[in-house]
């Protein structure tokens, strides 16, 4: 029969990625934690009906930069059951959208925030250009509306310099990003998202975010 502290530490993912960089991300942070043992589930948020990517037109994409501000939802897909289990540590992850969380995110929130996170320890995990501070607040409120134990953020900030990073995330969105190597963009703009160090760095944190679960058997 196992004992109790023989129990392997069980960590669940729940997320949403729209341009790819939170999943990407999270990929390295997963890799840290199962190199240490942890079990890992991942769920991934499906809106019914997402944003086209790329946007097709400069208005759409203005108009959805002001629902976003406006926290507006997008409903998603029902979660699986298995998400109400029991969890070592709980990581919500996603992207920030002028300045809040996710559509995606607000509407799991407010769906199944209190069945799934209540009592449980909440990690956020951020991916966003680089006003990431109003999208935490946002967050923990909901959370510790829902009753979870809100811990400290992972942040993951895109490394270029405004207004490149600005200018760049435009592009991106409306699928027109200037791909020469040679152009004089790409000497101030090298490429779009987060870069090799800092999927080195996800994967140190998975790391350390398992030491820190082990600690506590």
């Amino acid at each position: 029969m196992f004992k109790g502290h023989n129990l392997p530490k069980r960590v669940l993912i729940i997320y949403y990625s729209f341009t790819q960089q939170t999943k990407l991300q999270l990929k390295q942070l997963v890799a840290g934690l199962e190199s240490c043992g942890i079990e890992v589930t991942q769920e991934r948020l499906e809106p019914i009906s997402p944003y086209d990517f790329p946007f097709r037109s400069g208005f759409r994409l203005a108009l959805a930069m002001v629902e976003t501000f406006f926290r507006k939802r997008m409903k998603i897909m029902p979660i699986s059951p298995r998400c109400m289990g029991e969890w070592d540590s709980i990581i919500l992850a996603g992207p920030t959208w002028s300045y809040h969380p996710s559509g995606p995110i607000l509407d799991f929130l407010d769906r199944y925030g209190r069945e799934v996170c209540a009592g449980r320890k909440v990690i956020p995990f951020i991916s966003c250009r680089s006003y990431w501070r109003w999208h935490y607040r946002t967050l923990k409120t909901y959370l510790l509306g829902c009753g979870a134990i809100v811990e400290k953020p992972i942040v993951f900030i895109h490394p270029i310099r405004e207004p490149w990073r600005l200018i760049g995330l435009v592009l991106q969105l409306r699928g027109k990003m200037i791909r020469r190597e040679k152009s004089w963009f790409r000497k101030h703009y090298p490429g779009y998202g987060h870069n090799k160090e800092q999927g080195a760095e996800a994967l140190q944190q998975g790391r350390q975010l398992a030491e820190k679960l082990l600690e506590n058997r």
